[in-house]
């Protein structure tokens, strides 16, 4: 483990952000703090966080409006030579525009490219500014862009190595199931959860329809995993069909535990149809065809 590759990370934490925590409060005559017009500032392409809620960034647009900005931006020169590029404060900055500042206040470094990363994340991640998903990524571009260890990590971001082992699982989870995450309709104790059990996704569309606990997303997987199908709400709510047909259909799901859709002919007698059985995993299918094949 070489000194360079945790220097970044060190230094975020110990020489950089503590200087934005100082002169937090403090105008444009506080210590290291300078105040530049707000066109010369852009974003972090490499800016771990990707959704800003539109509620805080009001909020804070509506307080920057009335009293300023009083914790300066961490910055570094842009890599262009054309003004300046957010290490930390990208929140600010949007409301600041929003509040139409045209000068705020600064705090310039002068940054590698990988230390302005490692800084980012790691201000994010301790402020709780990142959703579940941002936050595992992150983790992971520090693992495979610089190498660094979970322990590493852990004790920059100030969580546990467990914290950042289970959050870089969630990224095996199906995209769909990262969406959710990311929006906020699921938690993360919902995706870990289901993170092993067949049909991921499935069982997360399930738990944000019902709105189901986190105990009950751990109840839903186990059932998953011993191949019980979960109840949904769907098809029996589907109003183009009668409700003698949702009635069989809500019977014979009752009776195979599995989804069930019966779809009647398009003909004038309705001769013709077809009962469409559903199931999560091949233990169902097996189940399926003992009982269909059982005297």
């Amino acid at each position: 483990m070489s000194v360079e590759r945790t220097r970044g990370l060190g230094r975020g934490l110990s020489a950089l952000l503590s200087e934005t925590e100082t002169a937090s409060g403090t105008s444009s005559d506080g210590p290291g703090v300078r105040t530049v017009p707000i066109d010369q500032i852009r974003a972090n392409p490499d800016q771990p966080r990707r959704r800003f809620e539109e509620a805080d960034l009001a909020s804070l647009t509506e307080s920057i409006a009335e009293k300023g900005v009083l914790q300066p931006l961490l910055v570094r020169p842009a890599p262009d030579g054309q003004g300046y590029e957010i290490v930390a404060g990208e929140r600010r900055w949007r409301a600041a525009q929003r509040a139409r500042i045209h000068d705020i206040p600064v705090i310039v470094r002068d940054l590698s490219d990988r230390e302005a990363i490692e800084i980012a994340i790691v201000e994010n991640v301790q402020r709780a500014d990142l959703n579940p998903v941002e936050e595992a990524r992150a983790f992971r571009q520090l693992t495979e862009r610089f190498g660094h260890t979970q322990e590493e990590i852990a004790r920059a971001v100030s969580k546990s190595r467990s914290h950042v082992a289970n959050a870089l699982r969630l990224l095996a989870l199906p995209e769909s199931v990262l969406d959710h995450l990311e929006t906020g309709r699921l938690s993360s104790g919902h995706a870990r959860a289901i993170a092993s059990a067949p049909d991921a996704a499935g069982l997360a569309d399930l738990i944000v329809e019902k709105g189901l606990s986190v105990r009950a997303a751990e109840q839903l997987a186990r059932d998953a995993a011993s191949g019980k199908a979960p109840e949904r709400k769907g098809r029996a709510t589907d109003p183009g069909k009668d409700v003698d047909t949702q009635a069989l259909e809500a019977d014979l799901a009752g009776r195979l535990g599995l989804g069930i859709d019966i779809r009647h002919g398009k003909g004038p007698k309705k001769e013709a149809g077809e009962i469409r059985i559903s199931y999560s995993t091949l233990e169902q299918l097996d189940d399926l065809c003992r009982r269909l094949s059982s005297k």
